[in-house]
């Protein structure tokens, strides 16, 4: 599928590529008595447009510059203002940044600049008031609680483990993989609880992993699905949202803290460690509690932006080079594409192992906040 997209996309450059180098060869265009040069390929619009939240889904765009057309599939925007009540309809209505729409607009990299708003304050793709002669309203205060194609992917992502569970359930209770082998879908979620369980829940959680296994497996899933979606062209990149991760290890935080004991809290406050230690070990001990999560937090975002970043930027190449050479941007796009598919493949198992890392890290967690229950019964016996 890589390969296929890749070529494709590299064909429907052609005619871009060589309308550019016409471009160059006559004499360059005047603005305001200076010349003006002819604007290269922005990649950092085309990769923080992905990795971004967004109003619609973007798949493809062709055309000429000046009339391009673009494959989407808009997503309503859902807007509330103090000064003009809720406002309702779809991002199609922006036509992509070029016209607003019942006063508001849709940021670009081009209207940004227009409207002269500050870009660390303003981001692409967010919505800002305008007036009727389009300049931007500073006195409208706007809350955007749009269904953005981060949320609209969650939403598929949850309705689809449901839809898994459910169906593999309804398997079980027919008593197909009970009096029987369990076929197709049912033995692959089998095998992945069984894993889960026998690998992550039971030797980090002890007798206690029935109580957790629930949470773990819906982390596990529900990660994994969203990872997947985002290998698809032309989806949102959600577990590469830090919100995304953030709530996440929120949840896991709770679910940490609910579970500790004397035991935990006595072993960060009083350390057995000597007095002078305790000084500087007991700051570290409390700054852990707080770590543990956030390390969580990170690293599932880290790792799968790094990968998008990287599979773009390698695309990107093509049409960098070819906005200088048209030659040489066709000279290295097969290799731009063999390096893409390489690491798409190790996007796929980076799919799978950060959402084993992140459940196996919540599991390790929740047993070291009972960790002295363990010690306990171990004596005991």
């Amino acid at each position: 599928m890589v390969a296929a997209f890749s070529v494709f996309f590299v064909a429907i450059s052609l005619p871009v590529l060589a309308q550019e180098g016409h471009e160059k060869e006559g004499q360059p265009t005047e603005q305001h008595g200076k010349p003006q040069k002819p604007k290269l390929f922005d990649a950092n619009e085309i990769i923080f447009g992905h990795i971004m939240d967004g109003h619609e889904f973007h798949f493809m765009s062709y055309g000429p510059k000046e009339n391009q057309k673009h494959v989407t599939i808009p997503l309503p925007v859902i807007l509330y203002s103090p000064q003009r009540g809720l406002t309702t309809f779809s991002s199609s209505k922006f036509h992509h940044g070029h016209e607003s729409h019942k006063g508001y607009m849709v940021l670009t990299e081009h209207n940004r600049v227009e409207l002269k708003l500050d870009p660390k304050k303003y981001f692409i793709g967010s919505i800002v008031p305008v007036t009727e002669s389009g300049e931007f309203d500073p006195s409208v205060k706007v809350y955007d609680i749009s269904l953005t194609r981060n949320v609209v992917q969650m939403i598929l992502a949850l309705a689809l483990l449901v839809w898994i569970m459910l169906a593999v359930a309804k398997r079980y209770k027919k008593g197909e993989g009970v009096t029987s082998a369990p076929k197709g879908m049912q033995n692959v979620i089998e095998t992945v609880v069984n894993f889960v369980k026998d690998e992550v829940a039971k030797p980090s959680l002890g007798h206690k992993y029935p109580k957790y296994l629930p949470l773990l497996l819906t982390i596990f899933f529900f990660i994994l699905i969203n990872n997947i979606f985002c290998l698809i062209p032309g989806s949102a990149n959600v577990t590469g949202n830090i919100a995304f991760t953030l709530v996440l290890s929120v949840i896991s935080f709770i679910v940490i803290m609910f579970s500790s004991n004397g035991h935990y809290w006595k072993h960060i406050f009083w350390p057995p460690v000597p007095h002078g230690v305790k000084i500087i070990l007991i700051p570290v001990e409390i700054l852990g509690v707080f770590t543990k999560p956030f390390a969580l937090m990170i690293r599932l975002f880290a790792n799968m932006v790094a990968g998008h970043i990287l599979i773009i930027c390698l695309i990107s190449l093509i049409f960098i080079l070819g906005a200088l050479n048209q030659y040489v941007g066709l000279g290295f796009a097969p290799f731009s594409i063999g390096f893409t598919v390489f690491i798409y493949f190790i996007e796929i198992l980076v799919a799978f192992l950060q959402a084993f890392i992140f459940t196996m890290l919540t599991a390790v967690f929740i047993g070291q906040a009972f960790e002295g229950e363990h010690h306990t019964e171990e004596a005991q016996h």
